[in-house]
């Protein structure tokens, strides 16, 4: 007869494990009930599961309980089994792509893109910040969320004009809105490149490749999940179902999501067409949200750069930016050719 010890640890141990189970059974869940009051919350916490049942098999192995142990590995190996493509990359960037975004002055000539999106947090983002990030990190597109007039006259007298002198802006409820800049003209502009309920997402066209290759960005933000707005939330998803109709346009979406790839909304955005750069890229598992916590790492991956499938992705990169309540994310985008 088995006999069990420590009876706090394996108290504790079993509690974890139900934590751990109840995160993965969020995640399992079908798309219409993943719109359920606070469902998206734990959803997005999902690769932190993980860790939380491997706490607990530890503790189930020091107390010889190993039903609870068995649950909690079990746990383990589905996080593992959802978050290891972030860990792994089939198609890596070319030298020649990491070589051309190094260059002093970033060119649209060539078939590489450094891009970079960050929600200001309703304008209160240091612009400064904003416009030194561009400059030190070349961007040539740059996808900003949740911005104000007054903080678009603050980015224009920090200089943005001077690295990325295009853009076009659109509104969320004629107040906030989204913005999109590049250091190409952009053709097609627009203030709104489909019907959305949650904001207009700007977009525009940039020719690659010496005009050979053109790319439409898109400056994305969705409903944010709340009390009041769950419903509003998965909506806002499904209504970017148009952009992935649309196969005569070659797309790159970035933005604020409110969404990780653990939520079935966005997996179903993404489908056969596009891809998540950060998980494209193979460079591990990236949190954008929060980060305006004092002590509290960013621990939720809402913010996204996705793009076609034949998109290699590499230098994914995430940068502080003081004001702001998410990190902004960077990538660079070899297009082919």
């Amino acid at each position: 007869m088995t006999r069990h010890t420590h009876p706090v640890l394996a108290a504790l141990a079993a509690i974890l494990a139900i934590v751990a189970l109840l995160g993965c059974a969020a995640r399992l869940l079908p798309e219409d009930m993943q719109s359920l009051p606070y469902v998206p919350y734990v959803i997005s916490l999902s690769p932190w599961f993980a860790l939380v049942a491997l706490v607990s098999f530890v503790l189930a192995c020091i107390s010889r309980r190993w039903f609870t142990a068995v649950v909690a590995c079990a746990c383990i190996g589905l996080q593992v089994w959802w978050q290891l493509p972030y860990f792994r990359s089939d198609r890596p960037l070319s030298g020649a792509a990491m070589a051309a975004v190094a260059q002093v002055k970033p060119s649209t000539d060539d078939a590489y893109a450094r891009i970079m999106t960050c929600n200001v947090y309703k304008g209160q983002a240091n612009a400064q910040d904003i416009v030194d990030a561009v400059r030190d990190q070349r961007v040539e597109v740059l996808a900003l969320q949740e911005t104000t007039e007054p903080f678009l006259k603050e980015l224009a007298n920090a200089g943005i004009y001077d690295y990325l002198p295009h853009s076009t802006v659109g509104s969320a409820d004629h107040y906030f809105g989204n913005a999109l800049f590049s250091s190409a003209p952009l053709d097609a502009p627009t203030d709104a490149e489909f019907d959305s309920s949650a904001s207009d997402m700007p977009a525009g066209t940039v020719l690659f490749g010496g005009g050979r290759l053109p790319v439409r960005f898109v400056s994305v933000h969705t409903t944010s999940p709340s009390a009041s707005t769950w419903d509003l939330w998965r909506r806002s998803l499904d209504e970017m179902d148009a952009l992935r109709s649309r196969t005569d346009v070659h797309y790159v979406l970035m933005g604020d999501f409110n969404a990780t790839t653990d939520h079935a909304p966005f997996r179903r955005l993404l489908g056969e067409r596009f891809r998540d750069a950060s998980m494209t890229s193979g460079h591990g598992l990236v949190f954008t949200w929060p980060s305006n916590m004092r002590f509290v790492p960013a621990g939720a991956g809402i913010d996204h750069i996705v793009t076609e499938r034949d998109v290699r992705v590499g230098q994914i990169k995430t940068i502080r930016i003081p004001g702001a309540d998410h990190d902004a994310l960077l990538a660079t985008l070899e297009f082919a050719q």
